[in-house]
């Protein structure tokens, strides 16, 4: 007992101890927060001394901002030792906690100076320049400075000029004279003032272009070579000044001056090899830059204009010449310059692609192949068998630099995609221009399953992007081949079901759409971090619609062109009885081309219905595979069973039968087209037991079970009546059906106790009786009036017997579900 006490007050102690040192932190604590406040107000800062193992008492004073000089005391306090966790004692050494000075007793008054204009002490900055006065002031004034410089040069050339105050020669010379001079004063100013150098220098040049194209083309001083030569080293100087300055105006300058010397020394000649030759060495020079600088805006320049001025003599001259070589060689130069120009800054610098580099790689491919494509197809001789090799030879020419970056490792994988992208685009392109008919949509439906495959598994947007070009290619491809291969007359040849090559192009349409879906919905393929965009989720939406119209159409087509080649083959020649000539064809087989699409489409959309139940588990097909589905229904509850009825009239009749076999198949068709119809509701009925649906029709779709089967039962009564051939009494019998199915429908409303259903028999009761009076009536003889209104009486006494006897049970029916 004694040592449990004694326990029990040594624990009391050390609980003592631990609440004074709690009240001690939170003094502390206080205190540290009211210091924070006074020194934020400028008011007196306590002084907290850093506690080192070494040092355990520190006379520390805090430095503030002073107006004067003044002394402060400081009193030394030692601060308090901390223990360790496991220690019983206290330790002649501190714990030091280095982000957490102890605070002392000591004061230190400060005052906070006022920020003026006379403070010295302060080190701050004079402020900077707005960005719009440093834009105005290092920009453009003196952009606009040497424009008016560069008019008012005109402006006194063209007085001297029309004065005759200078000859010819001296105005060129001055003019050079103040050209030079202009230059020689931006290159003196470039290592201090290096932009405004740069537009001297670029004014100089102006200059010396116009200066140049007046002497050659005013005053005739020098003939066209030499002023073609000056022009061309002004050129050069401009190409080596851009790259020296590392300023893109000096290269823009240069670069319209070199595109305008051509037409402003133009002598109407039509020297295109001069032209093209000229364009050809500025390019190069753009080449040149284009390892040193990324300038878009100067390769967007030259891009165009090359182009343009390319294009314009296609158009304008190239039909009149017709010189193959010629354009073709420098299609060729321009296209390789651009080619190597895009590439070269990327290349050595390892820069990723933009969406304007991919933009402008494709448009100067594209310029390449459909030019090159033109002048092949213009050409009479050759021309036209060579497409297909220069459509692969454009494949080959990107293929190359693919190899040399993959090999090398020189660029990031995305120039390498994009690069191979443009192979497969010419290889695509290849295949309707080598080949025709069916064998390009299968090369290209493969061609975009590859594709997708590859972006899905590597993470390849622009493959991706391709996939999908090359998917919608494809189906409109299949389309195309559908309208030709599918359009059939008696000359055309016969092509035997399934086994034939559209059928078989459409195969593989459906497997490679059927595998792209796959793809698209695989978990194991999918990135669940990057949110999808909005043509992916606009394809994984169009894509599973496309497979679905290509697997009915592919199948329904066969079935259409079955009938249809049968219809056709089975034309004959016939004489009469009375010796006259004719000819027919066999009417009732459009009638069973009918009834199979029918047949076919319930059976289509009742798989798919078993398939997305038991595995594709979609929510939105199921819903309009639903509505399908029953429109289906009435489809061939209206339209199906008129069909099955006129081929049974036409088998008791024999229609054709002189000429063709009627036989008992025309009635079999009803009952193979009854069976695909219980299938096709059975899978409505599947779908509304779905939990995920939540359709809550239950009620609904027993009633219209119901209604399909008194549709069916009234369908086989006149039938079989048919048949029997008294077709005269099928009113009565109709109606007596009718009382017979209501009366059954309320047997079995009052035995599962569902009042929808014992409804539904009482209207179904009260529309027979409306039919008898309205429409029966009239047509009945005595005897048939006796036993239709005898056995409808009888059937509506035994319903009303049904509902008394059953009262209580039908009072007390749960709630329909």
């Amino acid at each position: 007992m004694n040592n449990q006490q004694d326990q029990i007050k040594l624990l009391e102690q050390k609980l003592e101890e631990l609440l004074s040192k709690q009240e001690s932190f939170a003094k502390n604590l206080m205190a540290a927060y009211k210091e924070i406040e006074d020194l934020k107000k400028g008011q007196f800062i306590k002084v907290t001394p850093l506690e080192t193992p070494e040092t355990p008492v520190v006379d520390k004073v805090i430095d503030a901002p002073k107006i004067d000089e003044k002394e402060f005391t400081v009193e030394k306090v030692t601060p308090e030792i901390k223990t360790g966790a496991n220690e019983k004692e206290k330790s002649p050494e501190p714990i030091l906690e280095a982000s957490a000075p102890v605070v002392t007793e000591s004061y230190v008054k400060t005052e906070v100076p006022l920020q003026t204009s006379n403070n010295k002490n302060t080190n701050q900055l004079p402020p900077k320049k707005s960005s719009l006065e440093k834009f105005i002031g290092e920009n453009l004034i003196n952009k606009v400075g040497i424009l008016i410089t560069i008019i008012g040069v005109i402006i006194g050339v063209k007085y001297s000029i029309e004065n005759n105050l200078i000859s010819p020669l001296t105005r060129i010379i001055l003019g050079y004279l103040f050209s030079f001079g202009l230059l020689a004063a931006g290159l003196k100013l470039k290592v201090k003032y290096l932009n405004f150098s740069a537009v001297l220098v670029s004014g100089a040049i102006t200059m010396m272009y116009f200066i140049t194209f007046m002497g050659y083309d005013f005053y005739g001083l020098f003939p066209q070579l030499v002023a073609f030569g000056v022009m061309t080293l002004l050129t050069v100087f401009t190409v080596v000044a851009a790259i020296n300055y590392d300023k893109q105006i000096i290269a823009h300058l240069g670069l319209v001056g070199a595109y305008s010397i051509p037409f402003l020394l133009s002598n109407n000649s039509g020297n295109v090899t001069a032209l093209f030759s000229y364009m050809t060495i500025i390019n190069i020079g753009i080449l040149i830059i284009s390892f040193k600088k990324y300038w878009k805006s100067l390769y967007y320049v030259s891009f165009g204009f090359t182009w343009l001025i390319y294009l314009g003599w296609i158009v304008k001259d190239y039909y009149y010449v017709e010189d193959f070589r010629f354009a073709f060689t420098f299609l060729s130069i321009f296209f390789i310059l651009f080619y190597c120009m895009f590439l070269a800054y990327k290349t050595l610098k390892n820069e990723k692609f933009q969406a304007t580099d991919v933009i402008l790689l494709f448009l100067n491919s594209f310029f390449f192949y459909g030019i090159g494509y033109y002048l092949l197809d213009s050409h009479a001789t050759f021309g036209k068998e060579l497409l297909g090799l220069f459509t692969l030879g454009n494949a080959m020419i990107h293929f190359i630099p693919t190899v040399i970056v993959y090999k090398k490792k020189l660029v990031d994988k995305k120039l390498f995609y994009l690069i191979a992208a443009l192979v497969l685009t010419f290889i695509t392109i290849t295949i309707p221009v080598q080949l025709d008919g069916s064998w390009v949509t299968i090369l290209w439906a493969i061609e975009a399953a590859t594709l997708y495959w590859f972006a899905t598994t590597k993470k390849i947007t622009v493959y991706k992007n391709l996939s999908y070009i090359l998917i919608v290619i494809a189906f409109i491809s299949l389309l195309e081949d559908w309208s030709h291969l599918y359009d059939l007359n008696p000359s055309k040849e016969r092509i035997s079901p399934i086994f034939n090559s559209n059928f078989l192009s459409s195969l593989l349409v459906i497997i490679a759409f059927g595998f792209i879906t796959w793809l698209n919905k695989a978990e194991k393929f999918q990135d669940l971090e990057a949110p999808k965009k909005a043509m992916d989720k606009i394809m994984g939406f169009l894509i599973p619609i496309g497979l679905l119209i290509i697997c009915y159409l592919a199948f329904s087509l066969e079935i259409d062109n079955y009938w249809e080649q049968q219809f056709l083959d089975s034309f004959i020649n016939y004489t009469n009885e009375a010796g006259n000539l004719g000819s027919t064809r066999n009417y009732n087989l459009i009638d069973f081309k009918s009834i199979w699409l029918i047949n076919y489409s319930l059976l289509f959309f009742s798989i798919l219905a078993v398939a997305n139940i038991k595995l594709i588990k979609n929510s939105t097909l199921a819903i309009v595979n639903f509505v399908i589905n029953n429109i289906l229904t009435f489809t061939f509850l209206i339209g199906g069973l008129l069909i099955i009825s006129t081929l049974r009239e036409n088998y008791i009749a024999q229609y054709l039968g002189e000429h063709y076999s009627i036989g008992s198949y025309y009635l079999y068709i009803r009952y193979i087209s009854l069976a695909v119809l219980a299938f096709l509701v059975y899978t409505i009925y599947w779908y509304t037991k779905q939990d995920y649906l939540n359709l809550k029709i239950k009620n609904v779709f027993q009633i219209f079970l119901h209604l399909i089967i008194l549709w069916i039962l009234s369908s086989e009564l006149l039938h079989w009546m048919d048949l029997a051939g008294s077709s005269g009494s099928y009113k009565m019998n109709l109606s007596i059906l009718w009382g017979a199915y209501s009366l059954f429908m309320v047997v079995i409303g009052i035995w599962k106790r569902k009042k929808h259903i014992r409804v539904s028999g009482i209207a179904l009761f009260g529309a027979t009786l409306v039919k008898l009076f309205f429409y029966d009536i009239a047509d009945l003889d005595t005897i048939s009036k006796t036993i239709v209104f005898v056995s409808l009486g009888l059937l509506l006494l035994l319903i009303s017997f049904l509902y008394n006897k059953y009262t209580k049970q039908i009072e007390n029916d749960p709630k329909d579900l």
